[in-house]
Parts: C-alpha cells; sequence; structure tokens
C-alpha cells in the first residue's frame, strides 16, 4: 500500500475516511475508541500543514437524512482530543457529504481547519460505489487519505470509489492493522494457537480454513462449538448449533486431524435454561447437555484445559467470546482466557476486533495485547482473504 511515508501533506486539503461508527445511546457518545485510534493520523496531517476533512459513517440509516444517525455529537469529542476546532457541516438534508453547498463551505475555510462531514449513508450512492459520488467526494480535497480500517472490507464510494480520483494514501491506523494481521497470517511466530469464539460457524469457516495449515493449535468455545459437538453426535440440549454446517464442521475436524493441529472443543459447560443473569446454572459435560437446558460458557474443567494450551505460545489470535459474556454469571471463560493471552510473556498476541475487544476492555488487559483491532469484519475478511478491497486500492 501507499501510506503517509509516500506523501508530503503540506499545504494540501486532505480527504481523510475515517472510522466513526461508534455506539451511541441517546445521542450521545457510549465509546470514543474508534475517535482516539484515528488521531495519529490527524496529528500528522495537521503537524505537516494540513487541512483534514473527515468522512465517516455511522449506523444503518435507511435511506436521506436522519438525525439519530448524524455524526454532530463526535465533533466536540475529537476537537476537545486535537485540542483546535473541529467544524462540524451538516445536521441537515441539504448539507450532505458529496453536495454543493458542502463543498462552497469547504473550500471558504482557512488553511489548517479540520473539517468533519456528516454520515456517509446519507448518500444514496454510497454502499453502491457510485462514480459520481465518489467524484463529488474527491472535489473536497488534493488527496485522499483511508484510515478506516473497519470499513476497508467494503467496495463503498468513501473507502475504495474516491481513491481512483485522488491520490491515496493509507493512514497511520490503516498502516497498523494490516502490517499486524498480516505478520500472523504470514509470519507468524511459532507455536502459532488461535482462540475462536462466538456465535455461529458460518461467520468464521473461511478464517478456520485459511489458518488451519498455518497453527499448531486452535481452541473454539462460544455457542459456535456446539455446532461441532453435534456434529461428533454430542447431546447440545437447546443450545445454539446451526444444523445446515454440520458436514462442514465434521469435516474441519477431519482436516485438523489430518493436519496434526490440535483442535480444542469445551470439554463441559455452565449451563441455564434461559440468558438472565441470576438464573439457576448447573456445569454439565458439553457433549450431554440436558433437554431444556443451553451451554452459556466453557465450565472450569475447559477452562483450565484451554488456559494450560496456550502456555508457551509465540503466536496468538483471539477473536470471539467462550460465552454470553455480557452477562457476569456467563462471563467466567471469556475472562480467563483472555487472560491467560494477556499473560503470555515474549507472545505476539493480537485480538481481531468484535466483541474480544469488549471483554478485553471488561477485564482491563487491552493494553496488554501487542495489537487490538478495530475492526472486526474487516479483520476475518483479511484474516480469510489475505487482502481487502481498501488494501487493493491502494496498491
Amino acid at each position: 500500500m501507499r501510506t503517509l511515508k509516500d506523501f508530503d501533506a503540506s499545504g494540501k486539503r486532505v480527504l481523510v475516511r475515517v472510522d466513526y461508527n461508534v455506539p451511541m445511546k441517546e445521542g450521545k457518545v457510549k465509546d470514543d475508541t474508534r475517535v482516539t485510534a484515528s488521531l495519529p493520523t490527524l496529528k500528522h496531517l495537521l503537524e505537516q500543514g494540513a487541512s483534514p476533512v473527515l468522512l465517516s459513517h455511522l449506523g444503518r440509516p435507511k435511506g436521506g437524512f436522519d438525525k439519530d444517525s448524524s455524526l454532530a455529537p463526535i465533533a466536540p469529542i475529537l476537537e476537545g482530543y486535537l485540542g483546535k476546532p473541529v467544524r462540524f457541516i451538516g445536521g441537515d438534508s441539504e448539507l450532505l457529504p458529496g453536495s454543493d453547498a458542502v463543498l462552497e463551505r469547504v473550500k471558504a475555510l482557512p488553511q489548517g481547519s479540520v473539517v468533519l462531514l456528516d454520515n456517509v449513508r446519507f448518500e444514496p450512492g454510497e454502499e453502491k460505489n457510485d462514480p459520481t459520488l465518489s467524484q463529488e467526494y474527491a472535489r473536497l480535497g488534493d488527496a485522499f487519505v483511508l484510515d478506516a480500517f473497519g470499513s476497508a472490507h467494503r467496495a463503498h464510494a468513501s473507502v475504495t470509489g474516491v481513491t481512483k480520483f485522488l491520490p491515496s494514501y493509507a493512514g497511520l491506523l490503516m498502516e497498523q492493522e494490516v502490517s499486524a494481521l498480516k505478520r500472523v497470517l504470514e509470519n507468524p511466530t511459532r507455536p502459532f494457537w488461535v482462540v475462536l469464539g462466538g456465535a455461529k460457524v458460518s461467520d468464521k469457516i473461511g478464517v478456520i480454513d485459511n489458518l488451519l495449515p498455518k497453527v499448531q493449535g486452535m481452541v473454539i468455545g462460544g455457542a459456535m462449538a456446539f455446532t461441532f459437538i453435534k456434529a461428533q453426535g454430542g447431546e447440545v440440549g437447546k443450545s445454539l448449533v446451526e444444523d445446515d454446517k454440520l458436514d462442514l464442521a465434521r469435516a474441519l475436524l477431519e482436516q485438523a486431524t489430518h493436519k496434526g493441529v490440535k483442535l480444542l472443543l469445551p470439554s463441559d459447560v455452565i449451563a441455564a435454561q434461559k440468558i438472565e443473569a441470576g438464573t439457576p446454572t448447573k456445569v454439565m459435560p458439553a457433549d450431554h447437555i440436558e433437554a431444556g437446558w443451553m451451554g452459556l460458557d466453557i465450565g472450569p474443567e475447559s477452562r483450565k484445559t484451554f488456559v494450560e494450551a496456550l502456555q508457551g505460545a509465540r503466536t496468538v489470535l483471539w477473536n470471539g467470546p467462550m460465552g454470553v459474556f455480557e452477562t457476569d454469571d456467563f462471563a467466567k471463560g471469556t475472562l480467563a482466557v483472555g487472560q491467560a493471552i494477556a499473560d503470555l510473556q515474549g507472545a505476539f498476541t493480537v485480538i481481531g476486533g468484535g466483541d474480544s475487544v469488549a471483554a478485553a476492555h471488561k477485564l482491563g488487559v487491552a493494553d496488554k495485547f501487542s495489537h487490538v483491532s478495530t475492526g472486526g469484519g474487516a479483520s476475518l475478511e483479511l484474516l480469510e482473504l489475505g487482502t481487502l478491497p481498501g488494501i487493493e486500492a491502494l496498491s
């Protein structure tokens, strides 16, 4: 990829695609991690004398301007971090990012200004990668910087389309994300272990398939483990299972055996009849869960086995919780595995985005990982395919 090392931003107005798709509640930002992740690139551009013009999406508006999906609440947060004014241009249907009205206001601002435009998904051509809209975005800058790794798997107008009309570069976050995940894919220090969890096998089929030839071991927890357990003839009660993926699960288990990869599944689980704090729980064998009960976390024996297996690993990729960690009653497995990875000495440890990041923050160990990805979907696609539309657009 072309990076900021290849770009002199001095005196230029630079269009920057950031990822400010942050969690919101009642019009307020609940977690500004993605805002802070953009700061190194923005500060770099400002130090060079550039004028950044920021584009981002937020949520999934149904089309046209939607006040609840406006980026307006982010401007004062960003202003506080940068220590200088951030001009927000948006807030109504006349000020969409690609409009002539926005272009006129951007051009009128003095050199060195920081501008945040409104949600690109208010533009009907954004997700269609409309070339006309891409050209309209391109009018806003002299060059383009892609720093939204969390959106780099989307071939949208503000991600890949605009690169056809402006000199384009990877931002510092984008460069860091790709470098860390490529290291896991292409040059992992062995032993290399992968820890996968979450709800669905189908979300991670490609990752499992691509990484099996590269790893020494793989830990599978979360609800996705029950598809593998049922595929082996286990009784899983009313645990979440993808019945249409049982044959695939059997094939992946056979592939692991053929390649000599240790593939660990839970031996026991914390089971309950409903997902609710304070509900009665039982420890049950993972392959003999009683009817009407469901596995909601790995059990104490599985926690011990998984943690011991990870000792001595030199590269670990973690994507997905071991249970319903949002409820404290079912969080012990996720927290035990997360702590074990964080405590590894001399290892290169990566969290591949998503719920694992939230779990690491809940445990207070996120800063102990070598890299914490800001993009769950993008990291999974990169680990599966080895590239992303955003990477290709900057090549």
